[in-house]
């Protein structure tokens, strides 16, 4: 065979639109088949990587963490759409996505899934799973074919810089609390070894490498269950069940000014982590009954809310403000998870999404930003209104088809809202909290940062939730 003439290429410019040279595209080493098959693979751990940080937000105490995962889980997701759909491109349906590619693999997951210590989880997610899928994606941006298959070369470049970033985050985590637990550092090399030799047994990721035996034993019991919904919350969430102040009233009464109202705006904000915390549930419990799509743009919405909470969390340092001396709330999450099945949770999640788009909701939210003088409140309030959009969009996509009509669908989520029971009472007569009005002590702080007396009228605000839901509906 002759070899390829190469003088009927332009002198000065690069052939093939830049992807490769003339000799490389010659080259045969490669097939479609080979292509799939690591696609499907990196896919199916990817959306276990997702599975796994999704279960774990609600049981996680670790304000950061819960965030952390929120976001790498809904990073996961995205990058699992993009497998999906190059999958889909170069096959016709059935594409087999759903189907376990090796028992390995499976295992691997599996045992990630059952362990209980956030050190070795973290370890696992970030220096074993994550860190084999970046290599999995450079391989696959080294072997395959760069001009027939360009669009796989491209995505696995996005992933693995998208991958990169997401790991340098992760081994932050996992290398300050090796700070912090320092008698566990000798259980995480065994560990990381046994989860290396499970994927060795599968060949690796991407079937790249000739498989191994696995290995005869299990790090952990098989019956042994992590995933919690009841809600934790780490020792700087200080009197949690209290519900002693109510910011929704507060915040609607016009009698206080706009600058005042931004404290309720950042506390409303920041008490948005009990959202994640109810959504992951969600997605856990209906992860065999709804389609990828739904838990993709679910993750999204999860990972939007997490968001919101950081907001409030930086809308409070920027005043300088303690938040941890707050109470943040946290029995909305507590309640619905405890109370509640999935699909009513999803009720009382949509019936609030739709609250919050008339004037009155976050219209009237970034109004009272704009009004108060406070850039940063302002800004907040413009992303959370635009999220807030996609979320109720998100909601009559995947929640209203399944009633007759969309008034039904919000009685629906209002009757489930009012059959969760506050335990406002309850949790005071347990000695849980005494709903103490922390009210009074925030505004003073702030208006000592601002160099001006606290007004009266509203440093004697006192309204709670113990009649009163958050949209202001009287408990039933």
């Amino acid at each position: 065979m002759q070899p390829p003439e190469r003088n009927c290429t332009h002198p000065y410019l690069l052939p093939l639109a830049g992807l490769c040279s003339m000799d490389r595209a010659t080259q045969t080493d490669w097939s479609l088949d080979e292509s799939v098959t690591r696609l499907k693979r990196i896919h199916y751990v990817l959306r276990g990587v997702h599975e796994l940080l999704i279960a774990r937000i609600s049981g996680e105490p670790i304000y950061e963490l819960k965030m952390l995962y929120s976001h790498h889980a809904y990073l996961c997701a995205e990058q699992v759409s993009l497998l999906r759909s190059r999958v889909g491109e170069m096959r016709e349906p059935p594409l087999g996505l759903d189907k376990v590619p090796h028992g390995g693999l499976e295992t691997t997951l599996d045992e990630i899934s059952r362990c209980p210590e956030t050190l070795q989880f973290l370890s696992a997610i970030y220096s074993v799973l994550i860190d084999e899928c970046i290599q999995a994606c450079q391989r696959l941006k080294r072997d395959a074919h760069p001009l027939a298959d360009a669009p796989s070369v491209r995505i696995a470049k996005l992933m693995e810089f998208e991958l990169d970033e997401l790991q340098q985050s992760g081994v932050a985590c996992l290398d300050g609390l090796k700070k912090r637990e320092k008698e566990k550092l000798e259980s995480l090399e065994p560990w990381n070894e046994h989860l290396h030799s499970l994927l060795d047994s599968a060949g690796g990721i991407d079937a790249t490498k000739p498989p191994t035996e696995p290995p005869d034993i299990r790090w952990y019991n098989k019956n042994a269950v992590v995933y919690e919904k009841e809600p934790k919350r780490d020792a700087r969430f200080k009197d949690p069940y209290n519900a002693g102040v109510n910011p929704e009233a507060f915040l609607y009464d016009e009698r206080y000014s706009a600058m005042d109202k931004t404290l309720m705006l950042y506390y409303k904000r920041l008490r948005e982590i009990d959202v994640p915390e109810v959504m992951a549930t969600i997605l856990v419990d209906l992860r065999d009954e709804e389609p990828w799509d739904f838990h993709m743009e679910m993750s999204r919405q999860l990972w939007d809310e997490a968001r919101h909470a950081m907001m409030g969390e930086t809308g409070f340092v920027s005043h300088g403000i303690d938040w941890t001396k707050i109470p943040i709330n946290f029995t909305w999450s507590k309640n619905l998870n405890t109370q509640l099945d999935p699909r009513e949770r999803h009720g009382v999640l949509f019936f609030i999404e739709q609250g919050l788009m008339p004037k009155t909701g976050k219209r009237f939210e970034w109004e009272v930003a704009s009004e108060s003088g406070d850039p940063l409140a302002k800004l907040f309030q413009d992303f959370d209104w635009a999220d807030e959009v996609l979320h109720a969009q998100i909601g009559r996509r995947w929640y209203v088809p399944r009633y007759q009509s969309l008034n039904e669908a919000l009685s629906y989520g209002d009757e489930c809202w009012s059959r969760v029971l506050s335990k406002w009472k309850e949790y005071r007569d347990q000695g849980l909290t005494d709903h103490r009005n922390w009210w009074p002590d925030l505004y003073t702080e702030f208006c000592n940062k601002r160099g001006i007396s606290p007004d009266p009228d509203t440093l004697a605000f006192h309204e709670t939730y113990e009649q009163k839901r958050a949209d202001l509906e009287n408990l039933k």
